[in-house]
């Protein structure tokens, strides 16, 4: 469906946003985020000795930490990195779902932008190998690399890890202490620097109480109240919850076992430790949506000498910006067109000027029982969320039931105002604006509101500035079809990923090869 609203340029003039000329770039060169303008620096970072880096990923859980607020939750090694770093408030991933989250991080680029729209279980893969990545960059620049979990990218072989271990999920839980294991092996092989990203299973599904005594004190249903965000409150929500937060527990301990292994290396003083979650839980309001529970997620960043202890950030950021902060770190080459920035000026206290806009969108999960293509901005108070087959039943919430089968009950039981927003992502509408000063948790949309008419207007000709800036290819009415009869009818996954996909021959027509 079209895009509503007009282009205008005066919600841009504050900041010179979203130049004219970036919607000309080509995708080999995305235009660099115009809320922030550059792209990654080209020179070596001024710290004296180039840092170690320590990704951490966990998976499928939103700031449901004890840093954060969470009142339920015990986390006293992740509390203890925050501590000693920088948290990050408002931070965000590209997309709510596990491959295009990562391979955005491993990009920098935007589902959109590199092609990894959907899972790589489903046969869905990035438009090229030859795109560049963290891996491919740090390794150019002297680091050793590594990876240890899953990867969950397509093709695999676009990122030469020199060491990778646990290729795999792992959601059986089998083996935990091999991550810590893995590591202290990596961390000494050598002396030159190193990336290493540990990709952890928890608290992906299924949600497991206890696995090798972890936690060893578990929360039950009675001992935790439904997140916010829910609106309904169910046993059975309360029992998945419960075991969510098990899960967030047990990976409290695995990353202190992590943790305890760069101390034991000798190397913990010159490495940069930086902790985030692939996106929000798998449970209602979360995961394969653009909502707050989605896309929010929890980040903290721990670099001795270089971070003020305590402290935190509320600028807006975006999972793109790790791509361009691990360049100048390591003081490799930098990538043209990145959208996100270099992180550095915040996490050192030399720049308050951050992005006014951040962009996140949706395409797809597995295959059609997914099919919900979302675009979303939001600047420092109000989000706007572009549905872009609005008026239809949408499959996400049909397959989202199916597994939270007391939810619709419950809803149609609750206030007006939570009816009204379960039956909003069940048939969605073309816009939903919401008010996160006020209404954080996104139940009142403000879109058909006159009072807010203006608000509106400025956010659909930001947010149709910002597609347009990097080539969004579902601009194009005829692409969104094509694509809609692509993925719709893909509800098997054996089936999908014997089909060869479509999309990154049509999405991007003047684009030679793959």
């Amino acid at each position: 469906m079209p895009f509503h609203g007009t282009a205008s340029s005066d919600p841009m003039k504050k900041n010179s946003l979203f130049p004219a000329a970036l919607a000309a770039v080509a995708l080999s060169g995305c235009a660099s985020d115009p809320a922030v303008g550059p792209t990654s620096a080209t020179a070596p970072t001024t710290v004296a000795a180039r840092p170690n880096i320590l990704l951490i990923v966990s998976e499928d859980h939103g700031p449901e930490l004890g840093c954060y607020g969470d009142p339920f939750v015990r986390t006293p090694i992740l509390d203890r990195l925050a501590a000693d770093g920088m948290r990050f408030d408002r931070a965000y991933v590209t997309q709510a779902g596990c491959s295009p989250s990562r391979a955005s991080i491993h990009t920098g680029l935007y589902p959109s932008q590199n092609g990894q729209i959907a899972l790589a279980t489903w046969g869905f893969l990035m438009y090229s190998e030859d795109t560049p990545n963290i891996p491919r960059s740090l390794k150019a620049a002297g680091y050793r690399t590594g990876i240890i979990g899953k990867l969950h990218i397509n093709p695999a072989e676009a990122f030469p890890f020199d060491f990778a271990e646990i290729p795999r999920g792992n959601f059986a839980r089998r083996d935990l202490p091999d991550y810590a294991r893995f590591a202290r092996r990596f961390m000494r092989r050598g002396e030159e620097p190193f990336f290493l990203v540990v990709n952890y299973p928890d608290a992906h599904s299924p949600w497991q109480r206890q696995v090798d005594g972890l936690p060893p004190e578990p929360l039950n249903p009675e001992d935790i109240e439904p997140l916010p965000y829910f609106g309904v409150d169910t046993p059975q929500l309360r029992e998945i919850l419960a075991n969510h937060y098990n899960s967030i527990m047990r990976l409290d301990t695995l990353v202190g076992d992590l943790l305890a292994q760069l101390d034991a290396s000798g190397k913990a003083d010159n490495t940069i430790v930086l902790f985030v979650s692939d996106h929000g839980p798998d449970l209602i309001r979360g995961k394969r949506t653009v909502y707050e529970g989605g896309v929010h997620v929890p980040f903290i960043v721990r670099w001795p000498g270089q971070v003020v202890p305590g402290s935190v950030s509320k600028d807006l950021v975006s999972m793109v910006d790790l791509f361009p902060t691990f360049l100048e770190l390591s003081g490799a080459d930098a990538v043209d067109g990145l959208p996100g920035r270099s992180l550095l000026p915040v996490l050192t206290g030399e720049s308050s000027d951050w992005r006014s806009y951040l962009y996140t969108e949706f395409h797809a999960h597995g295959g059609g029982k997914n099919l919900n293509p979302q675009r979303a901005l939001r600047d420092e108070r109000f989000k706007l969320i572009h549905n872009l087959i609005p008026g239809v039943v949408n499959p996400a919430y049909v397959d989202n039931m199916e597994e939270f089968d007391s939810v619709p009950a419950a809803a149609a039981a609750a206030p007006p105002h939570v009816r009204a927003t379960y039956e909003r992502i069940r048939v969605p509408p073309p816009f939903e604006l919401y008010d996160l000063r006020e209404d954080p948790n996104e139940f009142f949309n403000l879109a058909d509101d006159p009072a807010h008419a203006a608000v509106l207007a400025r956010m659909q000709a930001a947010l149709l500035e910002y597609r347009r800036s990097i080539r969004d290819p579902l601009l194009d009415p005829a692409i969104l079809e094509r694509f809609r009869n692509e993925v719709g009818p893909m509800t098997n996954r054996q089936r999908a990923r014997e089909h060869r996909w479509r999309y990154p021959e049509y999405f991007f027509p003047d684009r030679q090869g793959r």
